[in-house]
């Protein structure tokens, strides 16, 4: 038996940020868990990650770099919370028949958020984790543990009441953190941005991207992100 086979199986909701990239990478790391899966919700009307509008061949792309397979929960647009809570309970169902016994959340401080997820999964003989969660007022550092253990990003939507519209399709860098207003928590914990992470320590490989146009949908303002050309290396001079 392998030691991964004897550690609690674990999913980890996936929202193809960098968030949830990071809190895999502390799984990883921490080697308590098995993680089996990566749960992500996708817009059916779109086929694109839920809030962060990511195609799903570029979700499909992660996965592959992390060499784990994709758990995908389709949602009708626009959706009600109880279709949601529907379909996640199908989800957790799922899961617990194939002996997963954790779900994993890349909530950094909102207890609302924390406390849903907790009564979610209650009675469930599911249990839920949060990996990276720091509490209000450490986001800031967490922001710069992410960028120097190489969590590379790229600022996929804005809620431009939070945070003004040019932020979108930027990288999330140095820089960008070094910009943001005071009011903007440094990982959009409250809604101000969400990302696509491309690169990173749980991933074998970069994911090749490239930056498309911004537009403004449903109050939000979307940047696109489209797979891009791989890295091909030069071919070798010729002899003579």
């Amino acid at each position: 038996m392998s030691p991964a086979s004897k550690r609690p199986k674990a999913l980890l909701s996936w929202s193809s940020g960098k968030d949830s990239a990071f809190a895999l990478h502390v799984l990883r790391r921490n080697a308590r868990f098995d993680v089996v899966g990566l749960l992500t919700t996708l817009n059916a009307a779109h086929d694109r990650v839920a809030m962060h509008a990511v195609r799903r061949e570029l979700l499909e792309a992660q996965a592959r770099a992390a060499g784990l397979p994709v758990w995908s929960v389709p949602l009708p647009w626009p959706c009600s919370n109880a279709e949601y809570e529907r379909r996640m309970r199908d989800a957790i169902e799922r899961a617990r028949a194939e002996g997963v016994t954790h779900v994993a959340f890349g909530d950094l401080f909102l207890e609302e958020i924390r406390s849903y997820r907790i009564r979610m999964l209650r009675d469930t003989g599911i249990e839920p984790l949060f990996p990276i969660w720091t509490g209000r007022g450490g986001t800031a550092r967490l922001a710069r543990r992410m960028l120097d253990a190489g969590i590379r990003a790229i600022v996929t939507s804005v809620d431009p009441s939070k945070l003004d519209a040019s932020f979108a399709g930027r990288r999330f860098d140095h820089d960008l953190l070094a910009e943001l207003p005071a009011s903007c928590d440094p990982l959009g914990e409250n809604g101000e941005f969400h990302t696509f992470c491309f690169a990173g320590p749980m991933f074998a490989e970069p994911i090749p991207v490239t930056p498309g146009e911004a537009v403004e949908r449903d109050g939000f303002v979307f940047a696109e992100v489209r797979p891009g050309a791989a890295r091909t290396r030069p071919a070798p001079a010729p002899d003579g």
